[in-house]
């Protein structure tokens, strides 16, 4: 059995890597955080700890007592001599409060805009940064759904606490992340490095292999996508998906069918009724017939908001990160995505993934093409939309 087992993740990690061309690193040490309750205490502890550097990207600095308190140790380490560099998108962040910002500056924080908007055509900003990265003393990183606002505080308890997972890393997949600041810094027009700069090598940290997948705006397929249609292909047995925003191009659905059909257990898991965005929720909700038609099982979350953005497959690999089942993800923003080859890893995710479906409700065939005409004429005005969102 071990030796099936390992012969299994040999195969997964080899068409992996070369089908993205990005090889996996040995000796990472992988600890899965769930909901802003273990997320944000350990990304705070890793900053208040900074010896020399903080670098913090995200899509959404936004709102609440978290980011208050996460601007008040980036300040404490500031001042105390550490370089600390904020990046975050202008879109995402745009209602952030600005004295914070100013705050941040005042203390030496090097703060930044990614892509600020420029005129009033918003066609032409539409390309962001969705990554979350956080990167501290160049050997601590974090990655995952999770962005810094007052949504992701507390533990999935009620619609006010959104449910979502970030993962920390140690080790030599660390330097993904921080090529994931630090390309974008670079879109930023900020310089790639100082000349006074040390790269260090990574210490084995642990027992995982990791894959660190970077996703950039562009014509054709992204890398994300390419990984995302790589797992659902190299998949033999079963596969486990959350997506915050499920709008799959045919090809994707395509190959979501065609996984179901040749046998392979697959489940999507979705927002329900706390979806904050219902226009994205249409989008998934007119894929469900076909979908259901072919095997797959479709939750619906109802206790709040789930806004991770997990592939589990075949009990030996997890995919997490900040990349959704969308165009936006595969082709307009960046995006990264961290693929843990670990079983360990993998059962903890599959563990929370069927805590999770005790929350959910399944899309059952027989109710689903019993849903009235409003539905219907909804879905079908929105699905020529699917590629713009």
């Amino acid at each position: 059995m071990a030796g099936s087992v390992t012969a299994e993740l040999t195969r997964l990690r080899r068409g992996l890597e070369s089908i993205i061309g990005i090889p996996a690193t040995e000796g990472n040490q992988v600890e899965v955080l769930r909901n802003g309750a273990e997320v944000f205490p350990a990304m705070l502890r890793a900053i208040r700890e900074a010896e020399t550097t903080v670098d913090l990207l995200t899509f959404q600095l936004g709102t609440g007592p978290i980011v208050q308190e996460m601007v008040a140790a980036l300040v404490e380490r500031a001042l105390a001599g550490v370089r600390v560099r904020v990046l975050v998108d202008a879109i995402g962040s745009r209602r952030v409060d600005q004295a914070l910002v100013a705050d941040l500056r005042r203390a030496g924080v090097d703060f930044e805009w990614f892509r600020p908007i420029t005129n009033l055509r918003l066609w032409e900003h539409e390309n962001r940064t969705h990554r979350k990265v956080l990167v501290v003393d160049s050997r601590i990183g974090f990655a995952g759904g999770v962005n810094t606002s007052e949504e992701w505080q507390g533990d999935a308890r009620s619609p006010e606490e959104w449910r979502d997972t970030h993962l920390r890393i140690e080790g030599p997949a660390v330097d993904g992340l921080v090529a994931a600041f630090g390309t974008d810094w670079v879109d930023a027009n900020r310089s790639f490095c100082d000349l006074d700069d040390e790269f260090p090598e990574q210490a084995q940290a642990g027992s995982s292999a990791v894959q660190v997948v970077r996703g950039s705006d562009g014509t054709g397929w992204s890398d994300i996508a390419n990984v995302l249609g790589a797992l659902l292909t190299l998949a033999r047995r079963r596969v486990r998906i959350v997506s915050a925003y499920f709008a799959p191009d045919d090809q994707f659905v395509g190959l979501l069918c065609e996984a179901a059909d040749r046998g392979v257990d697959v489940e999507v898991l979705l927002p329900g009724r706390n979806a904050d965005q219902r226009f994205v929720q249409l989008a998934a909700e007119a894929q469900f017939a076909k979908l259901i038609g072919t095997g797959v099982r479709v939750w619906s979350y109802q206790r709040t908001m789930i806004h991770a953005k997990i592939v589990l497959v075949d009990d030996l690999v997890a995919c997490v990160g900040s990349a959704n089942f969308d165009r936006r993800s595969m082709r307009l923003n960046h995006e990264i995505e961290v693929i843990v080859l670990d079983p360990e890893v993998v059962a903890e995710l599959d563990g929370h993934y069927t805590d999770d479906l005790a929350e959910a409700e399944l899309i059952e065939g027989s109710r689903w093409a019993r849903r009235g005409l409003h539905q219907r004429v909804q879905e079908q005005f929105v699905r020529p939309l699917r590629g713009r969102l």
